[in-house]
């Protein structure tokens, strides 16, 4: 779980998948000025439900409800408090501003709430070829004006939890600070954002580096000066405020403050040295600065920690830390105060990965502490808290810990911890998967209470998705996430039941499908001790590890025969190899470089493909041996993704390039022994295909592109001779180059992947939703129900629905009634409605048509008394079912 955000991107890049973004020579597009065909689309995301680091929450001190997220490499979120869900605030940024996905601090505006500001940029290295930028909106990010900056921002760089680095004078709010990183120093706007300068009389630019010998420039960066914060009581409205606080990454000088508004600055006398100061927080009403500190900058590592207490008034410091020094193991962060009750206090112990986060509460401002979890006898604990992940079930990630862990874990990467300001009872706060809260928070206080926490993150989509794949029956969609593994989703509106496991990747790095055998699965990726390859008989509902070859270091890309019966294997660390069977013994490929993509013939199951540093490879033997194509003119570099038409033998279609070469889209209809570039791409970086159109034989194409100088998202029906762009400038969701694929069911339906913005699909207007459910199919049918597991309060149940007639149905239902009061939780392989006790089960998109004498399988698991007596009789199309 340590292997979030930055692990997942130098991977990539190692590998040359670009998880991480373009390089800078793809970073050089042209404006969407020319005139394209476009078509309406609705977009929405594949529900996940988070899946990434949140280091930042901030609330509006003056409106109600009024809050932001902020993500490292997945954009800005604004809280709807209606929906009780998060709304996408940077969908609009583009693919040359990739990096401006990466969100390093949020702040809002408390004189004037519907201002809103985030500071963007993911890399301060040379792998975001951008600089950074403040965003500035009048409408609560609704839209956005640009304020570019001078220097590189890092919302994906170390030391992204401390903050906030942006903020907002109380005062007057036309002034606002910022803490730049890479010894840039302090900056500050007069104007509301509009522009910005440099702060010469702040004195430090800070010193800390994570790792100064990290020749990439990632782990040694100066993180720089890190949080800003106003003491309110020292102004008056119209005027700036006099004092302002800064903390700085230098572990001898790290807070500074000026009380002339800015003029002069002074380092804060007798501050404790030895640590950095993650956050920095005033209670204006009581006169104290609190303080967090650590040993490192975090997000991932802290060792030792500190809470302090400063006392403006008197100049006073108090080490106010729940723990003894010796005690601690990491660092502390995710401050805050209750703003309804200053004297109450929060802190998180953001690095206690084992056995899992801590998170500290006090109600006399910092005397005397109680804390979320402890200790009865080791290794048993006891909680201040309960936790309902039903809503995100993945969060469990298929565990069974030993004591002292639990499952669901309270988090990790705590950085960020924030009380409602108008509501003592609402706390939400950032872990590396996800947002969890509670409505409820001062039953801590009370003897013998709980509180409720569960995940407050519907919106909030922060996978970053390295393939996707569209099998022709079973699940509509399966994808390969970075950091969660991947899904199998039977629903596109429902949060799926759990992540890819037996085994568990910490980041998939590649998937296939047998295409005439879509049962058959195949996934690729990353994992401390264990396999690197998984194989699945069931469409990806269950798996199985295989075997690794010698060397083997990470996923790589991986393919499946077309009938499922064999498979090619490029993982990182080793050359290609294949294997028939499900992987328990590989043999090396010939022909064909290490290193090399591999793809499947979508028709002859002996026929795959490879890609290597501007060669096409032809394997005709199952993958034994490969013969480099005479094919020229493709791309040099490893920039490159390719697929095989379905039902088209030896039709392949391969997209990539960089700017500095050959770089569009090539189409081959002879197993790849020659190319034709299509002439109207101007670049093209993934290629996928969906259902035909109307009247269309040929499968429609898909393709994140630039055509006639706009970048986009691209769909043909008529094999590339004419483009019609599907996105539009609203919904650009920054770097698109990873995965697309089509819906082979659905017409116009296409799902693309992000790099942090989680799986996006759109439907055109006149897109055929594909069969629906028919809650009163004719036939007659019979009913096996049976309860697979048993739990204190819970059970599992699979169903399975035969059609006993002698016509197929196309769409059903199943309706029963719960002798016990059971209730349902989860459902997966159908839709459910309840009432009471009665349930009834409707096939999802995929699953309606039901041959004669074929069935259809569903589970779920549901909350019961005990007795959990089964269903005495069931009903489809308004016939009673034989049951056995």
């Amino acid at each position: 779980m340590r292997r979030t955000r930055i692990l997942t991107v130098l991977l990539a890049l190692a590998a040359g998948l670009l998880t991480g973004g373009p390089p800078a020579a793809l970073a050089a597009g042209s404006p969407a000025t020319a005139a394209v065909a476009a078509d309406s689309y609705t977009w929405k995301n594949a529900r996940v439900d988070g899946g990434g680091f949140v280091p930042g929450i901030v609330f509006n001190r003056s409106e109600k409800d009024l809050a932001y997220a902020r993500t490292d490499i997945g954009g800005a979120y604004r809280w709807e408090e209606a929906t009780k869900s998060w709304t996408p605030l940077l969908d609009h940024v583009g693919w040359d501003d990739w990096g401006h996905t990466g969100v390093v601090s949020v702040a809002s505006d408390s004189v004037d709430p519907d201002r809103v500001y985030a500071a963007v940029g993911t890399y301060t290295n040379d792998w975001d070829p951008g600089n950074g930028a403040v965003l500035r909106s009048a409408d609560r990010g609704a839209t956005w004006e640009k304020a570019d900056l001078p220097f590189k921002l890092g919302g994906n760089m170390p030391g992204r939890g401390m903050g906030e680095r942006l903020a907002v004078d109380p005062h007057d709010n036309d002034v606002l600070y910022l803490g730049a990183p890479s010894g840039n120093g302090l900056w500050r706007s007069t104007d509301a954002g509009v522009t910005w300068s440099e702060v010469t009389a702040f004195p430090n630019p800070g010193n800390y580096v994570q790792d100064p010998t990290d020749t990439s420039g990632y782990a040694s960066d100066n993180q720089g000066v890190v949080w800003v914060t106003f003491d309110e009581s020292t102004g008056t409205a119209g005027t700036p405020t006099k004092t302002v606080y800064v903390g700085v990454a230098d572990k001898e000088n790290a807070v500074y403050r000026s009380t002339d508004a800015g003029a002069t600055w002074e380092r804060v006398a007798g501050q404790p040295t030895g640590y950095l100061a993650h956050k920095g927080v005033l209670d204006a009403e009581n006169g104290y600065l609190y303080l967090a500190y650590s040993d490192t900058g975090g997000p991932y590592d802290g060792g030792k920690g500190r809470l302090y207490r400063y006392t403006t008034a008197t100049s006073t410091w108090t080490d106010i830390s729940p723990v003894a020094e010796a005690d601690t193991y990491f660092g502390f962060s995710g401050l805050t105060v209750d703003r309804q009750n200053p004297g109450t206090v929060m802190a998180t112990a953001y690095s206690s990965w084992w056995p899992d986060t801590q998170i500290y509460r006090s109600t006399d401002s910092g005397a005397t502490w109680t804390q979320a979890w402890e200790y009865t006898s080791y290794p048993a604990r006891e909680n201040r808290y309960t936790m309902d992940v039903s809503s995100s079930p993945w969060l469990t990630w298929g565990a069974n810990p030993s004591p002292p862990e639990q499952t669901p874990k309270l988090g990790w990467m705590t950085e960020t911890l924030e009380i409602d300001p108008f509501d003592s009872d609402r706390m939400m706060y950032g872990t590396g998967a996800t947002v969890y809260g509670t409505e409820n928070l001062t039953n801590w206080d009370d003897e013998g209470g709980q509180f409720a926490i569960e995940p407050m993150v519907r919106g909030l989509e922060e996978t970053a998705v390295n393939d996707l794949a569209a099998p022709p029956s079973g699940a509509p969609l399966l994808s390969a996430l970075g950091d969660i593994g991947g899904f199998r989703h039977t629903s596109l509106t429902e949060v799926p039941s759990m992540m890819f496991t037996s085994p568990n990747f910490t980041s998939t790095t590649s998937l296939d499908f047998a295409e005439t055998n879509p049962d058959v699965v195949v996934r690729a990726g990353n994992l401390d001790a264990g396999p690197h390859i998984a194989f699945s008989t069931d469409n990806g509902a269950n798996w199985f590890g295989g075997t690794d070859p010698a060397g083997v270091s990470g996923g790589g890309t991986v393919a499946a025969g077309a009938d499922g019966s064999r498979f090619v294997w490029s993982p990182q660390g080793a050359g290609v190899h294949h294997t028939t069977g499900f992987g328990t013994s590989w043999q090396p490929s010939s022909g064909i470089p290490a290193g090399a993509v591999v793809e499947s013939d979508r028709v002859d199951p002996h026929t795959f493909y490879g890609f290597k540093s501007g060669k096409f490879y032809v394997s005709t033997d199952g993958g034994a041996t490969f013969t480099a194509s005479a094919a020229t003119g493709l791309p040099a570099g490893d920039s490159v993704r390719f697929k095989a038409l379905p039902g088209g033998e030896g039709d392949v279609w391969l997209a990539g390039g960089a700017a500095d070469g050959p770089y569009g889209l090539w189409h081959s209809t002879d197993g790849g022994a020659s190319f034709t570039e299509l002439p109207n791409v101007d670049e093209a970086d993934t290629v996928g295909f969906g259902k035909a159109a109307p009247g269309a034989s040929y499968q429609t194409l898909y393709t994140s592109a630039e055509i006639a100088g706009v970048r986009g998202i691209f769909r043909s029906t008529d094999q590339g001779a004419t483009w019609t762009r599907v996105n539009d400038d609203a919904h650009q969701w920054g770097w698109t180059g990873a995965a697309i694929t089509g819906d082979p069911r659905v017409y116009g339906r296409v799902y693309v992947a992000t790099n942090g913005r989680g799986i996006v699909y759109g439907d055109t207007a006149g897109t055929d939703p594909g069969p629906g459910p028919d809650p009163e199919p004719a036939g007659r049918c019979s009913v096996a129900y049976t309860v697979t597991n048993q739990w204190a309060g819970g059970f599992q149940a699979d169903v399975r629905l035969t059609n006993t007639g002698t016509s197929a149905w196309d769409g059903w239902s199943l309706r029963w009634s719960f002798p016990d009061g059971q209730r349902v939780t989860r459902m997966w392989n159908a839709e459910h409605t309840a009432s009471g006790g009665s349930v009834t089960a409707r096939n999802t998109g995929w699953n309606g048509t039901v041959a004669a004498g074929a069935s259809v399988a569903f589970g779920f698991t549901g909350e019961g008394s005990g007795a959990d007596s089964l269903p005495a009789s069931f009903t489809s199309g308004g016939e009673a079912c034989s049951t056995g």
